[in-house]
């Protein structure tokens, strides 16, 4: 297996020529495999490389440790905007002008993942939260462990207008979908694997053998006959689920941030100001836990 050099050493890439599969690697295990804005693009570099390897026909998409993602890095919200800060060093919000133009390339990333010309596996275990989630239900191919830890708990934030909300749909169905986003529950993939929302759900010690099992099986089909069922993939998906939410989407999470609270309502955003990003998340479940009723 050959390795190539990357710009960002949380992210790692090889290519393994004589199966034909790249393997990009999220190497940020310190904070369970979260990912900055700078992450997100070199992840992108390296899927446009293979994009125009002929040579190399799977992508195969994992984290290290044993842990897929936890998604965005929240801990500086405001730093995947570029926002500057005052002579205070306090950080200022961004305009939605930035705002509008950050979120169109976050959705390009995405639209371009979703409509990748070659196979794309997910190796899924540990945690798969937020943009990880999202990343592992665009995988053409999904393996999960069952106590691998889904969802999106960053509808908790500012709710449901974060995110792909046609994707959810479309994949997850619209009752699954309705109760992540509108709970912001966190809950293991071996609860819903008899939904067939990912392609084999299994133990956690086989994850690794079975996505690459997946990847090889993938690898030996013909490059160009899959580049044609992906472009027929994408042609459905877009008319028939896709068509106009994609620009809305990007519109609504801009504008959205200036959501106002309610009293009582969590704003995790003023929290995370006053008491620092730890103490925010705890803060965070702290308030949206609701104790299950007794038998």
């Amino acid at each position: 297996m050959t390795a190539t050099g990357a710009s960002d050493d949380r992210v790692l890439f090889e290519v393994d020529p004589d199966r034909r599969i790249a393997t990009i690697t999220l190497n940020n295990p310190s904070q369970r495999n979260s990912y900055d804005a700078a992450m997100r693009e070199t992840v992108a570099r390296h899927l446009d490389r293979v994009a125009e390897d002929d040579d190399v026909t799977v992508v195969l998409l994992r984290g290290a440790g044993g842990v897929f993602s936890a998604g965005a890095d929240m801990k500086n919200a405001y730093g995947w905007y570029g926002a500057p800060g005052d002579e205070a060093g306090t950080e200022r919000r961004p305009s939605q002008r930035r705002r509008l133009t950050v979120d169109r390339k976050s959705f390009g990333f995405y639209h371009n993942f979703m409509g990748f010309p070659k196979v794309t596996v997910g190796e899924i275990a540990g945690y798969a939260l937020g943009g990880g989630f999202e990343m592992a239900l665009m995988t053409d191919i999904s393996v999960v462990a069952r106590d691998t830890r889904i969802g999106m708990p960053a509808t908790r934030f500012l709710g449901p207008a974060l995110g792909s909300l046609h994707m959810f749909f479309h994949r997850l169905g619209p009752v699954l979908a309705r109760r992540l986003l509108l709970t912001g529950d966190i809950i293991p993939a071996g609860e819903i694997e008899g939904l067939g929302i990912f392609t084999e759900t299994c133990d956690s010690g086989s994850v690794t053998a079975r996505a690459r099992y997946w990847a090889e099986k993938a690898a030996k089909m013909p490059a160009d006959g899959v580049v044609i069922a992906k472009e027929a993939f994408r042609l459905v998906e877009q008319t028939q689920v896709y068509h106009g939410e994609e620009t809305a989407s990007y519109l609504f999470h801009a504008f959205g941030t200036n959501l106002q609270f309610a009293p009582g309502e969590f704003n995790f955003v003023k929290t995370r100001a006053e008491h620092g990003a730890k103490e925010a998340f705890r803060l965070r479940d702290e308030h949206f836990h609701v104790s299950e009723p007794e038998a």
